[in-house]
């Protein structure tokens, strides 16, 4: 069962029509139906809530809607690319005090930028090159 079918369920439970849910839950009635209809999700803080009025677990909740947990893995895909404390965040900021602090003439500007795009983009440049890498190999 997908979590909109049993938000729904749930709901119907309780005697409760999407406006009374909206209300106590803060949102707007339109986002409740979006959840119950797999057309969104609820944040975290909204599934507590919900876990909450419902009475039962997280768990419970959310374990039989596979898509919604392949959401959730790629949410924490995507704030893992964005932390600071990467190998490319190190990369660039290495290649930008080379570029501020040495004198290499003209190429010193041109390696600071280098090293600023290293930073902002080094999961989608190491990518590429894997990609580009995995294309040579299967020749």
């Amino acid at each position: 069962m997908e979590l909109g079918e049993q938000l729904q369920r749930l709901r119907e439970q309780k005697n409760m029509s999407r406006e009374d849910l909206a209300q106590e839950m803060n949102v707007s009635r339109q986002a409740v139906y979006k959840w119950e209809n797999n057309k969104g999700y609820p944040d975290i803080e909204n599934l507590i809530k919900l876990s909450e009025l419902y009475e039962i677990t997280l768990d419970e909740l959310i374990k039989n809607d596979r898509t919604f947990q392949k959401k959730i893995s790629i949410d924490e895909d995507k704030k893992k690319e964005n932390d600071l404390s990467g190998p490319g965040f190190y990369i660039g900021m290495v290649m930008a005090c080379i570029g501020l602090f040495i004198d290499l003439g003209p190429f010193s500007s041109g390696i600071v930028i280098l090293g600023f795009l290293t930073m902002a983009f080094y999961e989608d440049l190491k990518k590429t090159f894997w990609d580009v890498k995995k294309d040579f190999s299967e020749r």
